[in-house]
């Protein structure tokens, strides 16, 4: 795992703001010059995206800072919450939507220019496309749960977009106005789906839940590679915290072994894992080889 860079993190958060607020000014021209509730419930979920942004700036920066006497393992899980209010409000975002949808769906028309609005909202959908890929590759890159669940939620936001301007070129061209409602219908609907994902995995992460079987295996090999004279391990456990993670096991060495050799065996180890995750935490819990017959049914 690749040091992870704070400072490329809370660049990237703070450059969301301004795209964020650039995309929802011309999502909401797109709708003004056009009247459609389709259009508009693309604006709305926009709206979000400039909150969302926000939060994730502010959750970046506190996630960044040191442990401290109050918070000694450190502030990473600012990212958990941020993600979970940004599930929140697109949430929030799709019931919005819902309730224009349904009272447009009784006088369904489109008003003022609409090739022009569906122009202005094509160029939206192409500045929300470069940035969902950028916080979606430094997210990833980073572990960063905040730009992670901005990203999904922008990629959401442009296959919207994507759905609302085919579908307005349908109306368009069938005269099928009731199209338009019913098109924010399926957006919302869309939305709800999306916001529940972003909150689920973001209390997962507040919820401590374990690393997953593919990381787990990671950090099985790494040990394993630095047993050296040990006689095994067991009880091994795990959770990520943003781009850290906390690992736990316990390691059986020879009974007649000093502690000052056990100690080096544990350094080995822990220096391994450290090299492969820096900034995370290991804890190793020594035995002797009696507990060895204890731990033989146990997986390693």
């Amino acid at each position: 795992m690749r040091q992870p860079s704070r400072n490329i993190t809370q660049t990237i958060a703070a450059w969301a703001i301004p795209v964020s607020l650039a995309v929802l000014l011309l999502k909401l021209l797109a709708w003004w010059v056009t009247g459609s509730v389709a259009l508009l419930s693309d604006a709305l979920e926009s709206v979000v995206n400039v909150a969302a942004a926000l939060l994730a700036f502010f959750a970046v920066r506190i996630s960044g800072m040191p442990p401290d006497k109050k918070h000694p393992f450190g502030h990473k899980k600012a990212e958990y919450l941020s993600a979970v209010v940004e599930g929140t409000l697109i949430v929030l975002a799709a019931l919005l939507i819902l309730r224009e949808a349904t009272s447009a769906l009784f006088e369904p028309h489109l008003a003022g220019a609409p090739m022009l609005g569906i122009a202005i909202n094509i160029a939206a959908t192409c500045l929300n496309g470069i940035w969902a890929f950028l916080l979606l590759r430094f997210g990833r890159r980073e572990n960063s749960p905040a730009l992670v669940a901005s990203g999904k939620h922008i990629l959401t936001d442009l296959m919207t977009s994507v759905g609302v301007v085919v579908g307005l070129l349908v109306a368009m061209a069938t005269g099928w106005f009731i199209l338009d409602p019913i098109i924010a219908i399926l957006v919302a609907i869309n939305i709800l789906w999306e916001g529940w994902k972003v909150i689920r995995s973001s209390v997962d992460g507040l919820m401590d839940a374990s690393l997953t079987d593919r990381e787990l295996g990671a950090v099985r090999e790494t040990i394993e590679a630095n047993l050296g004279p040990a006689l095994e391990y067991h009880d091994l456990r795990g959770r990520r915290s943003a781009n850290m993670i906390f690992v736990e096991f316990h390691l059986v060495v020879d009974g007649e072994m000093s502690v000052a050799d056990a100690h080096v065996i544990c350094d080995d180890i822990e220096e391994a894992l450290v090299q492969k995750y820096p900034g995370s935490v290991f804890v190793i819990h020594l035995e002797p080889d009696t507990e060895l017959h204890q731990s033989a049914a146990k997986p390693a």
